[in-house]
């Protein structure tokens, strides 16, 4: 099954990212503990307000027999459907206003993500999943859902086309067929790492410093990874791909805080082992022979420019003091409290990374592996 979260609740869990917002919605199980221990609701994340408000107008745009026909060809014809686009072709006379409102709706997503206006469009419309297809008959008018935050969700809120809410389990799939909103994390994730790499550019985060005379006459040493795999051991029929990236971070040349985006978008399933013989660290660009390693995963609440400004925030404040310090414990450690509650985005961590490390390596979080070894990267 596709995992989108391929994430680990642990202690870790939620730190690195809960500047995400990823709370739960009203219908999920999702909680947080007050200073007594007792549960509490979490708050739904500013994201997923604005898609279930547009999930109620489409899913009452769907009375129209002609409208609703436009959207179940879009739907049986491609995994994804760009609603902003769909409904700008819309027939009848909801078109305009559904039109006008996931317009306005994409606007104020790409700025709850932190991402530039250039983004584009990143509501996406797909039907729930694939055993649906048979139930989606000329006549059926689905409902509409939003993709939960928590992938351990007991239950989704669907709106029909007379905008009554219903809960709809999560423990299988259900028979009436239903359509899943939910943003484009793909794109999404692209832009954001655009946005982190621009941040850790204007903060002398990713400066190469000066590069060693071998290197600049010969190449470089890398570690690649040659094998890797995350566990889940729960994942929703709701959810779609997991969209993943990593944090190299270490003390460039220069003696300053570094830190590279990688990203890792072949890793969509969790426990599955995946080849991708990819570059991980560039050892030219770090002083010291070790370097830290933080797996995350986009979410739809994920803000990249806040994400950029809490990590280059906590990396300035660490300075070089002749020894190796893991930047990794230094991130932590910067983030308040509350942001460990429930957040789907930090995956795995891997610490102490060095120039000659081989083999398997099991994360500190014991949700996921990868194999590595030493490359040369010849200079033409």
């Amino acid at each position: 099954m596709v995992s989108r979260a391929l994430k680990r609740r642990g202690a870790l869990i939620g730190v690195m990212l809960c500047i995400a917002a990823g709370a739960a919605q009203p219908a999920s199980a999702s909680t947080a503990a007050d200073t007594s221990g007792r549960p509490t609701a979490l708050r739904p994340s500013p994201v997923h307000e604005t898609e279930q408000a547009v999930a109620r107008s489409l899913a009452s745009s769907l009375r129209n027999p002609q409208w609703r026909a436009q959207v179940r060809s879009a739907a049986l014809g491609a995994r994804d459907v760009d609603l902003q686009n769909l409904a700008a072709g819309a027939d009848g006379p909801a078109a305009g206003p559904l039109h006008t409102s996931v317009t306005a709706a994409n606007r104020l997503i790409v700025g709850l993500k932190g991402l530039p206006a250039s983004t584009g469009s990143l509501l996406r419309l797909r039907l729930g999943a694939p055993a649906m297809r048979r139930h989606l008959s000329a006549g059926a008018t689905p409902w509409v859902a939003v993709a939960a935050a928590d992938d351990h969700a007991r239950a989704l809120t669907a709106y029909d086309s007379r905008g009554h809410a219903h809960a709809v389990a999560t423990s299988r799939v259900p028979e009436r067929p239903l359509y899943i909103l939910d943003v484009d994390v793909s794109k999404a994730h692209r832009a954001g790492l655009a946005v982190l790499d621009k941040a850790f550019a204007d903060k002398g985060l990713d400066s190469p410093g000066a590069a060693s005379a071998n290197t600049a006459a010969a190449g470089w040493w890398a570690t690649k990874v040659t094998a890797v795999e995350v566990k889940d051991d729960e994942e929703p029929w709701f959810k779609g791909a997991a969209e993943m990236f990593s944090l190299v971070t270490g003390f460039g040349t220069d003696g300053k805080a570094r830190v590279d985006s990688v990203d890792m978008p072949y890793l969509d399933y969790d426990n599955t082992v995946y080849s991708p013989n990819q570059i991980l660290v560039n050892w030219s660009n770090y002083k010291y022979n070790l370097a830290d390693v933080v797996m995350m995963e986009d979410d739809d609440g994920t803000n990249y420019k806040a994400l950029a400004q809490a990590l280059t925030t906590a990396l300035l404040t660490v300075t070089d003091q002749g020894a190796y310090i893991p930047l990794v414990n230094a991130v932590l450690s910067a983030m308040p409290d509350s942001w460990f509650t429930d957040d789907p985005d930090y995956v795995e961590s891997w610490y102490t990374l060095s120039k000659n490390s081989t083999g398997r390596l099991n994360g500190a979080s014991g949700n996921g592996w990868m194999t590595v070894e030493p490359y040369f990267v010849e200079q033409f």
